[in-house]
């Protein structure tokens, strides 16, 4: 007879062995912040990227912390528009990635960080 929450453990292994899996979701309720205009990669990411590395999520980095397989903290890198009170824009951005992610995936976020990378105006955007 197998244990029952054995096998939710395995499930759920499953799910946190892809990082591009879960930057996924935490890009896209990254992007649907209002005031975000897009997400840049962190200067490792974009070093890793020249030298023909592949990064899972483009302006969001997610790490697993090694004794807990269900934890998770994220890194969201977004520009930001112009006239926008950039604490609020991120406190948002962390509350929405933090529910998304526990939401669609299961697992726990145990932090967002937000390092914005930019402001720019909607002009900008446009070019």
């Amino acid at each position: 007879m197998s244990d029952p929450s054995r096998s939710r453990s395995a499930i759920r292994g499953e799910r946190t062995m892809s990082r591009g899996f879960v930057a996924q979701y935490a890009a896209e309720a990254a992007l649907q912040t209002i005031g975000v205009a897009s997400l840049e990669p962190s200067a490792v990411i974009t070093l890793k990227e020249a030298i023909g590395v592949e990064h899972e999520g483009r302006g969001v980095n997610v790490v697993f912390l090694p004794d807990h397989e269900e934890l998770v903290t994220i890194t969201v890198f977004p520009v930001i528009y112009f006239g926008n009170i950039l604490p609020e824009v991120a406190w948002t951005i962390q509350e929405r990635v933090k529910a998304d992610v526990e939401k669609y995936t299961g697992l726990i976020v145990e932090a967002v960080h937000v390092h914005v990378k930019g402001v720019i105006t909607r002009e900008e955007n446009r070019k």
